[in-house]
């Protein structure tokens, strides 16, 4: 009778690390982690979700914050095929147009979807939230970048002026986590952006491989396992019991960054050269852009500072020269910045709370009704 060899232990452990040293050389090689980004159980086994994965407390919101633009938009409606006669519009911005301490049907694009906004052709027209927390008009850009795959019939960009500054353009997680995408608009779009920023991380042979995309890898199956819950409740976002209102009173301070009224306007100090690539991007789409609402103080020093975040000075000038891209950029152009009352914003000053944003929808919707004619 015959015996089976005995297991050579050491032989089996040698194979398997050989293996092992193959598969992470292969993966690294081969780079699928985008690719597999795109595969989602969302617009299949679960519906797309109507914002953008993003959060710090997923056992209580059923979602994360992640670095893979794929996997994001995967998991959002807008990647499900188009309806029938359906016009295409998405929202591009930051926390306010993502809708933070809003319930999802009250952010911004939920209001103008509740409009049921039909072209004069007879498409009904639908918004995307596209919106993503952080202030940078280079986080905007590669939103839009990849957005454009998706074919909008319009683009709405809401923005407001901590986003332009040349100092936040690198500062969202986001962009530091995707130097590729990035290196590739500074090329093509000629970006005045400094990409030996350390604050970039830099992809290493080390970190595409196997072991080295754990987290990544992690991410994209916490993101398809949180679907369920997420689906079943429709809860996106952690609401605290309890958040102060926007700061009222400030010190005598109108400073603005390292930014002064004599250097507000030099070439470098705000960021129109990446405002100016987001139209290149889109080509001949129409692109309606959107000065944010922001709170606006009547407490100690607001004839110095706006809010917390604006001094008069620099918020009057960008103002200004906002306005004058638009008429030189023959774009559309809604500057909604005192539409809405300072006892509808939130925990920040440019958070709106839900009669706030129904204030910003209304006004959005006029803009966009004048777009279709």
């Amino acid at each position: 009778m015959n015996q089976n060899p005995a297991l050579n232990l050491p032989r089996l452990l040698a194979k398997a690390a050989v293996l092992f040293i193959l598969a992470n050389l292969l993966f690294a090689v081969l780079n699928p982690t985008p690719a597999l980004g795109r595969v989602s159980a969302y617009n299949w086994l679960f519906p797309g979700r109507e914002r953008f994965p993003y959060g710090d407390d997923p056992a209580r919101a059923f979602n994360l914050s992640l670095f893979s633009l794929e996997a994001m938009f995967a998991s959002h409606e807008i990647a499900a095929p188009a309806e029938a006669e359906e016009y295409r519009v998405i929202l591009i911005g930051d926390s306010s147009t993502w809708g933070f301490l809003l319930r999802p049907e009250d952010t911004l694009a939920a209001r103008l979807n509740a409009r049921q906004i039909v072209t004069v052709g007879g498409q009904r027209v639908r918004f995307y939230n596209l919106g993503y927390p952080t202030l940078s008009l280079t986080k905007d850009l590669l939103f839009l970048d990849e957005a454009m795959r998706y074919q909008p019939d319009l683009v709405i960009w809401l923005v407001t002026l901590e986003s332009f500054p040349g100092s936040k353009q690198l500062s969202s997680p986001l962009v530091q986590h995707n130097l590729p995408r990035l290196q590739t608009l500074v090329s093509q779009c000629q970006l005045n952006l400094d990409l030996n920023d350390p604050g970039l991380e830099r992809p290493t042979f080390y970190s595409r491989t196997l072991l080295g995309q754990r987290r990544p890898l992690a991410d994209l199956l916490r993101l398809q396992l949180y679907g369920a819950l997420w689906a079943a409740t429709g809860v996106d976002q952690a609401y605290p019991a309890e958040y102060g209102p926007p700061q009222s009173d400030f010190e005598p301070d109108a400073s603005f960054h390292d930014l002064t009224p004599e250097t507000f306007g030099s070439s470098n100090s705000l960021a129109w050269d990446v405002f100016n690539a987001g139209f290149a991007r889109v080509g001949g789409t129409p692109v309606l852009v959107v000065n944010e609402p922001i709170f606006i103080s009547d407490g100690q020093n607001s004839d110095i500072r706006y809010n917390f975040f604006y001094p008069r000075w620099a918020y009057d000038a960008y103002r200004q020269a906002l306005a004058q891209a638009s008429q030189s950029g023959g774009w559309a152009y809604l500057d909604a910045w005192d539409l809405v009352p300072a006892a509808e914003f939130t925990n920040q000053a440019i958070h709106l709370t839900p009669a706030g944003e129904e204030l910003l929808a209304e006004a959005v919707a006029r803009a966009v009704e004048s777009i279709l004619k």
